[in-house]
């Protein structure tokens, strides 16, 4: 069969400008990072999808619990993202053993994670030998951060190096007529709060002792006791506007110098930097007190939702393998505030709490899960109940000590 020339011109024309097979894997990604610099880290993740030939379609839902529930109900209902993020913890199980999502291997095995991921990492992220999520970062969900313009105005020399010495800074800045501790009044804040607390305050072992092992003599101990008295102290150094307050809006009582401290995670950096503020100069952080401080992993996944279409598998695999490259580490924890999940990657360019926490992740003996490793999204959810509901009620801390019991049991 002979073609019309013009008709062949036109081919021609079109071979010649025909996009790479690659540039056409699309990939609707559901996440929440919607604040200033986490919106600022994703788009790096955008980024160096499309460099490699793949167009990331993006879905930013805000809030967590939202975005994994809009993300679940579509998995579920048939019309599922290409990947969706959620944490380094369990709250993915349950779509891995019902079959909803793909594994990534291939890419796993090819890139060689187990030689580079921390094992509560790899704990998280591999099911019955399968892996079934791309880890994006290492968050600590438990920094205490310094304003340093509070700090001054409030007359504090030196930022604190233990829970007693925290305990003073924040009176200090209360009697200055600063709001002392900055808090964004929601049960996932109430909860890292707590886990401050609880590894800072009550030590690595009761830390374990409560979450991974769930021991009642710990939980009805007097050593946790103290660690929920000194969690509801915390409380009285909060500002009236807490309630509800967004974590990033707290930041910014921070950047502004109305508030002292903040207990947040590490993506808080990530409003520092969109403000222009410098670590060690602008605002002091610490993750811990102490030479022995523990670190405490959490973090982002992706998940790759169940499909047998060929070009969304390629799509998948393609984006697991991006995530997890060098430069995307670095150029991601950059803007969210994030360490890398690798430990083979140059920091130099990272600011100094970052450089922290990579130095600490490399002693494997500092490493802690973060609780909801160890406990199941119900647990988890059953306890934040009562941690919230303690934060702001009058309730007998041995109610209190019941009812943790019975939400881990």
């Amino acid at each position: 069969m002979k073609f019309p020339r013009h008709a062949l011109a036109v081919a021609a024309v079109l071979a010649a400008t025909a996009v790479p097979a690659a540039a056409q894997l699309k990939a609707e990604v559901i996440h929440w990072w919607t604040s200033g610099g986490e919106s600022a880290a994703a788009k790096t993740l955008a980024e160096a999808y499309k460099a490699q030939g793949g167009q990331w379609v993006d879905t930013a839902i805000a809030l967590g619990e939202q975005a994994r529930s809009v993300a679940i109900n579509r998995i579920a209902g048939g019309n599922p993202p290409t990947a969706a993020q959620f944490n380094t913890t369990q709250q993915f199980r349950d779509i891995v053993e019902q079959g909803l999502l793909n594994n990534v291997d291939d890419v796993a095995k090819r890139d060689g994670w187990d030689k580079f991921l921390p094992e509560t990492v790899l704990q998280a992220i591999r099911v019955n030998g399968h892996y079934y999520a791309a880890p994006v970062n290492i968050h600590n969900m438990s920094w205490f951060w310094f304003s340093k313009a509070a700090f001054k105005k409030a007359g504090i020399a030196e930022e604190p190096k233990s829970f007693d010495e925290l305990f003073a800074a924040l009176d200090k800045l209360k009697a200055a007529g600063l709001v002392p501790l900055a808090h964004g009044g929601q049960p996932w804040q109430d909860g890292i709060v707590f886990t401050a607390t609880l590894a800072h305050y009550g030590g690595r072992d009761l830390y374990l002792k409560v979450f991974r092992d769930r021991d009642p003599k710990a939980i009805m101990g007097e050593d946790f006791k103290k660690v929920l008295l000194a969690f509801k102290r915390l409380q009285s150094y909060t500002d009236k506007g807490s309630p509800g307050r967004n974590w990033n809006d707290a930041t910014a009582m921070l950047i502004n110098g109305r508030a002292g401290v903040q207990i947040m995670g590490d993506w808080a950096k990530g409003e520092f930097a969109q403000a222009k503020q410098e670590a060690g100069k602008d605002y002091g952080c610490s993750f811990g007190f102490g030479p022995n401080a523990p670190y405490i992993v959490q973090g982002d996944v992706m998940v790759f939702p169940k499909t047998s279409k060929p070009d969304q598998i390629k799509a998948q695999q393609l984006l697991a393998s991006v995530i997890t490259q060098p430069a995307t580490q670095v150029a991601f924890s950059q803007k969210k505030g994030s360490i890398p999940i690798r430990t083979d990657v140059d920091v130099s360019k990272l600011d100094i709490c970052a450089q922290m926490g990579v130095a600490a992740m490399k002693d494997k003996a500092r490493q802690l899960g973060n609780g909801e490793i160890y406990i199941t999204p119900d647990q988890n959810g059953a306890l934040q109940d009562v941690l919230t509901s303690y934060w702001n009620r009058n309730i007998p801390v041995e109610k209190v000590q019941k009812d943790v019991l019975s939400a881990l049991k």
